[in-house]
């Protein structure tokens, strides 16, 4: 069974908001040092991907791979599903963040996944074994995906997408926040132009590289607590 860490343990000292709205404790599996190396940047989107939205996925852990970024997501089916399996199979590192204690996998069918990344990755729960289904787990998650993220991409997402949780969360913790364009151009959602108004930035493919150079750390500086 998994013993409960206190985050500011694993990350660091965490700034009052931050302290504010993270959760006391985190369970892991899995190689816990993915929460002190390098980079972290959350690759999210859509649960009903579509094929465009795959590829984007795929072309960008790609490019955060060949950077030596740690990949997270939250094992939800579409995107964040891509992104792990992406990361997983250019021989990256991934983190996965649950909605749901580790020894649940949702969906059910993420469940060899999930396993793969608690062997040879890291997974993150703030949920303790037993801990009951609920759809605020799902936003609760986003706000620690965003917390030990230095920043979030998102690939796509609908009107009504939990995936802007993660966006706000970021922005209100300080992260940066890229939305990919085909997203911030399409005209049928509103929360885009509302996120780039308050910092979030467009993101183009030619781009990345310098984006991928910019991300600062936010646990720069900051010792291992291993």
């Amino acid at each position: 069974m998994s013993i409960p860490i206190e985050t500011e343990k694993l990350l660091g000292p965490l700034n009052d908001f931050e302290r504010k709205h993270a959760p006391r404790e985190l369970y892991l599996e899995g190689r816990k040092s993915l929460l002190q190396d390098g980079l972290r940047v959350s690759v999210v989107g859509s649960r009903k991907a579509s094929e465009n939205g795959v590829r984007r996925a795929q072309a960008l852990v790609k490019a955060l791979v060949e950077h030596g970024i740690t990949v997270v997501s939250g094992l939800a089916d579409g995107i964040d599903t891509v992104a792990h399996e992406t990361a997983v199979a250019l021989g990256g590192n991934t983190i996965a963040v649950l909605g749901t204690p580790l020894d649940k996998a949702y969906p059910a069918k993420n469940k060899d996944l999930l396993e793969l990344i608690k062997h040879k990755h890291l997974a993150v729960s703030q949920f303790p074994m037993g801990y009951p289904a609920n759809p605020k787990n799902f936003p609760q998650r986003n706000r620690t995906m965003a917390l030990i993220s230095d920043a979030t991409i998102i690939v796509e997402a609908s009107e009504k997408s939990g995936t802007r949780h993660q966006g706000w969360e970021a922005i209100r913790l300080g992260r940066l926040v890229y939305i990919m364009k085909n997203v911030a151009d399409d005209t049928s959602l509103t929360w885009p132009a509302e996120l780039i108004a308050y910092g979030a930035q467009v993101l183009t493919r030619d781009d990345m590289p310098d984006v991928l150079y910019d991300i600062p750390s936010f646990t720069a500086g900051v010792e291992s607590a291993f």
